[in-house]
């Protein structure tokens, strides 16, 4: 299938798909002409990049993860859960640092409002 093919049926712009090769987490194939073909199971791999993606891991990551999907969902292997769990802790780590720096934004607006009414 072609680019155009792949973005019409995924969702995902050609520009996004191009990115996404350029960044290793999928392959193409070039024809004669020099386009890109991509196989039948270029869907699902987009897939698997946007979940991954929408789960907050970088291109860096998910390009490590690509290889140890078990099966044709979004299921990783065994061997990459301290990865995962790595990567969930990380993002609990800035989740805190958003709330720390949400609350300090907060009492400072709310700081600031008082200051104005009693002027």
């Amino acid at each position: 299938m072609k680019i155009g093919e792949l973005s019409r049926e995924t969702g995902v712009a050609v520009r996004l798909l191009r990115y996404y090769e350029a960044q290793g987490l999928f392959t193409s194939r070039r024809s004669e002409g020099g386009h890109r073909q991509y196989g039948p199971e270029a869907p699902a791999a987009v897939a698997r990049i946007r979940t991954l993606l929408a789960a907050g891991l970088p291109t860096k990551v998910i390009r490590e993860l690509m290889p140890c999907f078990a099966g044709d969902g979004t299921q990783l292997q065994a061997c990459v859960f301290d990865h995962l769990r790595t990567q969930y802790a990380e993002l609990d780590s800035r989740i805190a640092n958003l709330t720390q720096a949400r609350t300090a934004l907060g009492d400072i607006l709310q700081a600031s409002t008082r200051a104005a009414v009693h002027r």
